[in-house]
């Protein structure tokens, strides 16, 4: 049943890729694409807790058929990849033009992340890899919402295929060593490679599919992109796409390089260091935007570096032959990744509504609170607090668990190991602290905020899709303790134990034992209610004989004007701007145009901003060089004949000189 709803939804993305492209009934494109991403989520119910069985397509290379089969993890991380993005076919992009551009990105995006789910040998996922690449960019550049938005998206394609050229020196690798495209034979490949070859194969790995991960230096490429295109294509590119890149790292790091030994163990430290700093980074540059889409974008590459640094320790734990131990940081990845796509979603498709009622998508006061229904203010709340790893939300439970997974690092039999994992969680405990400001920020002022700019409203579709999204952050929490059944298969076959099933005892959700630590989301829906029942009791009985008055705050002598004096969002996050001015390296410029005296002020323009740590010292020289070496070879484009057919007649005699040899 699976396989028949995941060939229906590849029928009707393509049926929506042909349509889109013809620009025909594009209010019918969605919903097909939409219903199509909705049978995506329908096949993970019913193969869960299983996988989908193998199929063998009708394409083969080099003399090998192409196998399909999506594993119990890629069915799970699909599985909740697909609800925001089936949300967001059906809302679809507020871009005016471009929208037939816009929805062939989308099927093209969708089709190539099923493949990355599913395919079984390399070729096959090189190219559904590249076609993910490719409907991402289709998708932005439809969309045209922001200047220069051709350069950023060429500027993410460059790094993406940057990465792409490392995988493919990765599996050219493996593919010599088991003389088959199968993965199946990978691991016996790896295990005959010199020990310096398998740590380059991983270190390929990490970073081919830490680049659409966001892993440092690559994150670079997230705000721009992603700030060229609307919350919708956001939701897309942090759900499912996001998703299904991970999945590739864990299966590349976990299955295909070989198990135990001091080399797992060594590249299992690599990923948790760029997990850590990557995390760190993103979020600090997270914190200083005024964007929703940029601020988004960054908070996408932390979560992604925080599963990342889960899948490292769990590489560490399976080396020194701590089975649940690494099967918990697995699965805790799955957890992370899970509630993040719901929420991250919500909030996505919550600044597509900022943009329906402002025309822009600053961070700014506009009272959103009251421009959208109850749901849409419910949602992207819960969307923000679970970000912000708060209670009782899915991203509390999964950063819960992500801390008790580094904190077992005592039961590592090496001091190396250990002080990675205790650095690791100080690093963490950092991000949390800045990623609670973050979304404080977000919801604070782009939701909260008392401003009065606009007068408009947020869209019905927009407005229930954020609620559905953020009501289901909420029952992923709640529902945690059933949520774990459908991995412990998964968990048991890899790890050989069931470590997905020891995460909870009844209600309680637990790290393998309650002794050492519990948290119940379950109970905490219903007890911190009751809680709230005091607090809300002594309030009313103090009103009345304390009744509470209201005035107006002094400004002066002046009229109040809350627009004016509220905080901004650049206020609010400078004071750490300041503090870690030696990361951020910020620029202030203040422009003044006078009329006469130069005391006469017509004209005030004042800009800011912070300064890439890694495009000024790596992306700029590696770009003068390329422009230098296109320089030099620029002779070879002079356009006369006779040197093209000395170049030719040079071919042919190196061809005949290698024939004879």
């Amino acid at each position: 049943m699976a396989n028949e709803l995941l060939a229906l939804a590849v029928l009707l993305w393509a049926l929506g890729a042909i349509l889109a492209l013809a620009g025909r009934w594009l209010g019918f494109v969605r919903a097909v694409l939409g219903l199509g991403a909705l049978c995506g989520v329908a096949a993970a119910l019913v193969a869960l807790p299983g996988g989908s069985p193998v199929t063998t397509l009708p394409l083969a290379m080099a003399g090998e058929h192409f196998r399909f089969a999506v594993s119990a993890e890629g069915l799970w991380l699909m599985g909740f990849g697909l609800v925001p993005a089936a949300l967001a076919c059906f809302v679809a992009t507020p871009a005016r033009e471009g929208r037939a551009q816009w929805l062939f990105g989308v099927a093209l995006s969708l089709l190539g992340a099923l493949g990355v789910f599913g395919m079984q040998n390399a070729a096959g996922l090189l190219i559904a890899w590249e076609t993910m690449s490719l409907g991402g960019a289709v998708m932005l550049l439809g969309e045209r919402l922001s200047l220069g938005h051709g350069k950023k998206v060429l500027f993410m394609l460059g790094l993406l295929e940057v990465g792409a050229v490392g995988l493919l020196v990765a599996f050219l690798a493996l593919i010599v060593g088991s003389d088959s495209l199968d993965f199946a034979g990978f691991a016996t490949a790896a295990d005959g490679l010199p020990g310096w070859v398998q740590m380059v194969v991983g270190l390929l790995f990490l970073a081919g599919f830490g680049a659409k991960l966001g892993l440092l230096p690559f994150y670079e490429w997230f705000p721009g992109a992603y700030g060229s295109g609307s919350g919708a294509s956001g939701a897309i590119l942090s759900g499912v796409v996001l998703n299904a890149a991970y999945l590739a790292l864990s299966h590349s790091l976990v299955d295909w390089v070989p198990a135990g030994g001091a080399l797992s163990y060594a590249i299992g430290i690599v990923v948790v260091c760029a997990g850590v700093t990557s995390a760190i980074l993103a979020v600090l540059y997270a914190f200083q935007q005024d964007d929703w889409r940029s601020l988004l974008s960054f908070s996408t590459a932390e979560n992604a570096a925080i599963a990342v640094t889960s899948l490292g320790a769990s590489l560490m734990f399976r080396s020194s032959n701590l089975p649940a131990l690494a099967g918990l940081a697995w699965t805790v990845a799955l957890l992370h990744l899970a509630g993040h796509a719901l929420a991250k979603g919500s909030l996505f498709l919550a600044a597509d509504g900022v943009h329906e009622v402002t025309g822009r998508y600053d961070i700014r006061h506009a009272l959103m609170v009251s421009r959208g229904s109850l749901a849409f203010s419910v949602g992207a709340m819960f969307a923000a607090m679970s970000l912000a790893a708060m209670p009782p939300q899915a991203g509390f439970v999964s950063e819960w668990f992500t801390f008790q997974t580094v904190f077992q690092g005592f039961h590592l039999p090496g001091m190396g190991g250990r002080l990675v994992l205790a650095l690791a969680g100080a690093g963490l405990a950092l991000t949390a602290a800045v990623a609670f400001a973050t979304f404080v920020k977000v919801f604070g002022i782009g939701i909260l905020g008392a401003g009065n700019h606009v007068r408009g409203r947020v869209g019905t579709a927009t407005a229930m899709s954020t609620g559905l999204l953020g009501g289901c952050v909420l029952a992923l929490a709640v529902g945690m303790p059933l949520w774990l059944g459908a991995l412990g298969p998964s968990v048991e076959a890899r790890f050989a134990t069931d470590a997905a099933r020891q995460m909870h005892e009844g209600l309680l959700l637990v790290p393998l034992t309650s002794s050492f630590a519990f948290i119940s989301p379950t109970l905490l829906v219903i007890v911190m209610p009751l809680l709230a029942l005091i607090p809300t009791g002594l309030l009313l009985l103090s009103a009345r004989r304390h009744p509470m008055r209201a005035t107006t705050v002094w400004y002066g002598g002046m009229r109040p004007d809350v627009a004016r004096t509220a905080t901004t969002a650049l206020t609010f996050s400078n004071a750490l701007r300041t503090f870690y001015s030696f990361i951020y390296r910020p620029t202030v410029e203040t422009q003044r145009e006078t009329t006469g005296a130069e005391y006469f002020v017509t004209r005030l323009e004042f800009s800011h901003d912070v300064a890439p740590l890694f495009g000024p010292y790596l992306f700029s020289p590696m770009l003068r060089a390329v422009n230098r070496l296109a320089t030099r070879l620029r002779a070879l484009q002079s356009g006369r004949l006779d040197f093209y057919l000395a170049l030719i007649g040079g071919l042919l005699v190196i061809i005949l000189a290698l024939t004879l040899v």
